[in-house]
């Protein structure tokens, strides 16, 4: 159902508002760049500092401009199975094709907890669901039993899989069968993970490169791997730099490197990228042939 390179979206800010002209121009170039989907509303786009209505009006714009030339992902998971739903619907109700649904965080659910708060969603949900599973946030990790079962559920389609731990993909792919969907959240690995299985990956670097990554996913697709391990080589520098502080710091000083005036501002309690950061992004950028 997804595949190829799907940015998770910078949210832009100017003066502790949403940028939407900015944004705009940032989906529009996007898809022009060859990404396959849009995921707004994520972490990267900082959606922890969102109010209700900047979530659904940022979805809602994602859509507008998109005019369905590609699917729109949104983000709608929570630490509450009810506000969960809540987003979900709101999500349906502004025309996202799907939902990216976090595993809860803070609350450390059981395993039986996370497959009772899946199915819950699932149940109520207009939308197919992507399990976001990314255990260095959320300290929960659902487990391939776990996800095994919730996947039996038709409107649970897929995984954006940021657990770090390559052998999954093969282990999922045993337990949720071939046709499930498995997409990586950790850019320096999406090599790997397409090798063994994945089909594509919701990525930061893509924000930036989006050209590149789209390339790279790609010649992955078409089985042309030297070109694809090429393109790995050339991103992997800045996979690394873009997590050298917070992120999305190192995104959001990047893009103004590569879109001249796009702005860096974050909301508290990010702060802009340190120096030593944007070092890094400049010397990856270089490396990469964006600057």
């Amino acid at each position: 159902m997804f595949s190829g390179s799907i940015p998770a979206l910078v949210t832009p800010f100017s003066g502790g508002r949403v940028a939407e002209d900015t944004f705009a121009e940032f989906v529009e170039w996007q898809i022009a760049e060859g990404s396959n989907a849009l995921v707004p509303c994520g972490t990267t786009g900082e959606v922890a500092t969102l109010t209700g209505d900047e979530h659904r009006e940022l979805i809602a714009h994602t859509v507008q401009v998109a005019k369905g030339r590609v699917p729109v992902i949104a983000g709608c998971g929570t630490y509450s199975t009810a506000a969960s739903i809540e987003r979900t619907r709101a999500a349906a109700d502004v025309g996202a094709d799907a939902a990216l649904v976090v595993v809860p965080y803070y609350n450390k659910p059981s395993q039986a907890g996370l497959a009772a708060h899946f199915t819950a969603i699932a149940e109520a949900s207009p939308l197919p669901i992507v399990v976001y599973n990314v255990p260095s946030r959320t300290v929960a990790n659902i487990s391939v039993e776990t996800l095994k079962g919730v996947a039996k559920h038709s409107r649970i389609v897929a995984v954006k899989d940021a657990t770090g731990d390559i052998g999954r993909v093969s282990a999922q792919r045993l337990a949720c069968g071939e046709d499930f969907c498995q997409l990586s959240g950790n850019d320096d690995m999406a090599l790997g993970f397409n090798a063994m299985g994945g089909v594509g990956c919701i990525s930061v670097t893509a924000n930036v490169a989006p050209r590149l990554c789209s390339d790279f996913q790609k010649a992955m697709k078409d089985g042309r791997w030297d070109e694809a391990l090429k393109l790995q080589d050339k991103l992997y520098p800045l996979h690394t730099a873009l997590f050298t502080d917070a992120s999305p710091a190192p995104a959001k000083y990047a893009l103004s490197r590569v879109r001249p005036g796009f702005p860096q501002e974050l909301r508290l309690p990010l702060v802009e990228a340190s120096d030593a950061s944007k070092r890094a992004v400049d010397a990856a950028l270089e490396h990469a042939g964006l600057i």
